[in-house]
């Protein structure tokens, strides 16, 4: 995966949202210790919160995606209704 471009897109899970932020992470080659120490999150945090953790700390996921360089963009479904979401294997843009 690593070679390969992260997809961003619609994300309908807590599981797309760490698989996407695992896979951007990977991408910039950052261990979870480096984002821990940037982002002042626990290693544990992060890797649970990767692995699709229902209930994540919502604080936590945000610092840890804004120390990534990842934000999360809000808006009705209806006017991005026609985006293609990650499970459907389309890029796009969140």
């Amino acid at each position: 995966m690593a070679n390969q471009p992260v997809r961003f897109g619609t994300v309908k899970s807590v599981e797309e949202l760490g698989n996407l932020t695992r896979a951007h992470r990977k991408q910039r080659k950052l261990t979870l210790e480096t984002i821990s120490g940037l982002g002042n999150v626990s290693v544990r945090f992060l890797s649970e919160f990767e692995r699709g953790k229902e209930t994540a700390e919502i604080g936590k996921v945000l610092k840890a995606m804004h120390t990534l360089g990842l934000e999360v963009v809000v808006r009705p479904r209806r006017a991005i209704a026609s985006a293609p979401s990650l499970s459907d294997g389309a890029e796009g843009h969140a």
